[in-house]
C-alpha cells in the first residue's frame, strides 16, 4: 500500500479516532459518490441537447415546413436549416474545448447549457427561414461548449478501464433522446392546444435544458484537485486515479506543444474519418428517420412518431453492454469495426429490399445500432490514447469536427423528391459506414503494432504504471495503446 492510499485510508471517525479502512473500498466508495453525483445531470443534460440538435425530424412531421419555411416542396430548406447548427458546431468546438481547461468545469457546462437551451427555446417564436436558420447557427455555438467539454470532464475523474462505459451511459442518452422524442412527439400530435404542435415541441424541450443549466452551475463538481464536493482524502484519491497510468499537464494549462502534435497527429484524421462516416449516419438519422419510417407504410403521423421509439431503445441497450464489455477486454477497435459493419449491412439491407416493410423497419434496428454503439467508443478510445489532457482537449474536438462535416453530408442525403427509395442517402451512408470500419481496422492494428515496438525496444510495462506524458504525450516510450 502507497502511502497516498495510507492517507486515504485512515479516516477519522466523529470522537476523533482512526480506524483503518480498505483502498479498494475507499476507491469504490468514492466511485459511486461521483457516479451519483456526475453522470444524473450530464446523462440528462445530453438527452437535451440531443433532443433540441434532432428534433427538426418530428417537427417536420407537425407542420413546420408549411408555417414556417412556405411549403417548402423539395425540402432544401429544411436541409440548410437542419445543416446550420453542424456549420457552426464544428467551426467552435476545438477553442471552446482548449478554452474550457482555463475554467471551471460547472460554470463552462452550466453556462452552454443555459445559452443553447434559451436557442432551442427561441426557435418556437420564428415564423421564416431566416429566422430559423438564426436560431439554428446560435445553437451550434452553443452545444460547441457542451459536448466535447464534458467528454474531457470525465477524463477528470475516471480511469481508462471506467471511462468507456460511462461515456457510453452519457452518450446512451442521445439514443433515449431519439425514443423520447419519438414519444413526446407523439403525445404532442394527439393534443389539443392553442400554437402549431412544432411550437409546443420546441418549447418543451429547451425550457428544462435552461433549468438543468442552472441547477449544472450549483451542483456539478468542479475540477478534482478544488472541488467543495469531496473531502481533502477524496481530493486526494481522486487525483491520485487520475494519475494512473499517465501524470500530465493537469490543471487550468494548456501546453501548446501537445496542441500542435494533436493537428500533426496521422491517427486524429483517421478518427475524423470513421466520425465522418459516422456522423453522417446518425445525422441523417435524428432528422430523417420520422420520414423514412414514414414512408413504410405503417399509418398515420402519430403511429409513425412512435415507431421510432424501438430502434432507439435497442441502440441505447446495445450501447451499455458493447462499452461494458470494451471496457473489461481493453479493447475497442474491434468492436468498432463489428459496429460500422452492423450499421452498413442495415443500410445494404434498405437499399436492397424495397417492399418487405417489416425487412426494412429490422434494417433500421440495424443502423441504429451499429452507429450509436460505434460513435461512443470512439470517444472513449481517444480520450485514453491521446496520453495529455491538452492533446486530449485538441485532438478530440479536431477529429469531431472532421467528422460533424458527415452531419452536414447527411443533411442532405434525403430530400423529399427521391422518397420513398433515397437510394443515393442508403448508398451514401451505407459505403461510409464500410469505409469507417475499414478505418478502424488500419487503427487498431497500428496501436497493436507500435504497443509491440515499444516493447521490445523498452520492456513491457506494469499495468497501471504511471507514465510521464508531460513532455510528449501518448508518444512517451512507456505508454502503451488501448488497441
Amino acid at each position: 500500500m502507497s502511502l497516498q492510499q495510507d492517507d486515504v485510508a485512515n479516516q477519522a471517525n466523529a470522537d476523533g479516532s482512526l480506524v483503518l479502512l480498505d483502498p479498494d473500498t475507499e476507491e469504490r466508495r468514492l466511485l459511486r459518490k461521483l457516479d451519483t453525483r456526475i453522470l444524473p445531470l450530464t446523462c440528462v443534460l445530453y438527452l437535451f441537447a440531443y433532443l433540441d440538435r434532432s428534433n427538426l425530424g418530428n417537427a417536420r412531421l407537425q407542420g413546420l415546413p408549411e408555417d414556417a419555411l412556405g411549403g417548402d416542396p423539395t425540402g432544401a430548406l429544411f436541409d440548410w436549416v437542419n445543416a446550420a447548427f453542424y456549420i457552426t458546431y464544428i467551426l467552435f468546438q476545438v477553442p471552446w474545448t482548449v478554452l474550457s481547461k482555463y475554467h471551471s468545469p460547472r460554470l463552462w457546462i452550466g453556462g452552454s447549457a443555459i445559452l443553447w437551451g434559451l436557442c432551442s427555446t427561441l426557435m418556437s417564436t420564428a415564423n421564416n427561414f431566416p429566422q430559423l436558420l438564426v436560431a439554428r447557427l446560435a445553437l451550434g455555438v452553443c452545444e460547441a461548449a457542451f459536448g466535447p467539454s464534458v467528454v474531457l470532464y470525465f477524463s477528470f475523474y475516471y480511469t481508462k478501464s471506467e471511462y468507456g462505459t460511462r461515456v457510453a451511459y452519457w452518450f446512451g442518452f442521445a439514443a433515449v433522446a431519439g425514443a423520447f422524442g419519438g414519444l413526446l412527439a407523439y403525445g404532442i400530435q394527439n393534443a389539443e392546444v392553442l400554437i402549431a404542435h412544432w411550437r409546443l415541441l420546441f418549447l418543451l424541450e429547451g425550457l428544462p435544458t435552461v433549468l438543468l443549466g442552472t441547477l449544472c452551475l450549483f451542483i456539478l463538481p468542479g475540477r478534482p484537485e478544488s472541488t467543495d464536493f469531496l473531502t481533502p482524502a477524496e481530493r486526494k484519491l481522486a487525483v491520485e486515479r487520475i494519475n494512473r497510468g499517465t501524470s500530465s499537464d493537469i490543471g487550468a494549462t494548456v501546453n501548446y506543444a501537445h496542441v500542435v502534435a494533436a493537428f500533426l497527429d496521422w491517427r486524429i484524421y483517421v478518427a475524423g474519418i470513421i466520425y465522418f462516416g459516422l456522423n453522417c449516419a446518425l445525422g441523417s438519422l435524428s432528422a430523417f428517420l420520422p420520414t423514412i419510417i414514414s414512408t413504410m407504410g405503417f399509418g398515420s403521423v402519430a403511429l409513425s412518431q412512435l415507431m421510432v421509439v424501438p430502434p432507439y431503445a435497442a441502440a441505447g441497450l446495445a450501447l451499455v453492454v458493447f462499452s461494458y464489455l470494451s471496457d473489461k477486454m481493453r479493447i475497442r477497435g474491434l468492436f468498432i469495426v463489428a459496429g460500422c459493419t452492423l450499421g452498413g449491412i442495415g443500410y445494404l439491407i434498405l437499399l436492397g429490399v424495397t417492399h418487405n416493410q417489416h425487412v426494412r423497419y429490422f434494417s433500421t434496428f440495424c443502423v441504429a445500432i451499429g452507429t450509436y454503439t460505434s460513435i461512443a467508443l470512439v470517444l472513449a478510445w481517444f480520450t485514453h490514447n491521446l496520453g495529455s489532457e491538452t492533446k486530449r482537449a485538441t485532438g478530440m474536438p479536431l477529429f469531431g469536427a472532421i467528422g460533424q462535416c458527415g452531419s452536414i453530408l447527411g443533411s442532405h442525403l434525403y430530400p423529399l423528391t427521391e422518397g420513398p427509395g433515397y437510394r443515393r442517402g442508403f448508398g451514401t451512408s451505407g459505403s461510409l459506414m464500410f469505409l469507417a470500419a475499414i478505418c478502424a481496422f488500419i487503427l487498431t492494428a497500428s496501436y497493436r503494432w507500435e504497443n509491440k515496438r515499444r516493447d521490445d525496444l523498452y520492456g513491457e510495462p506494469e499495468l497501471d504504471e504511471r507514465v510521464d506524458t508531460s513532455v510528449l504525450a501518448d508518444k512517451a516510450p512507456s505508454f502503451r495503446y488501448i488497441p
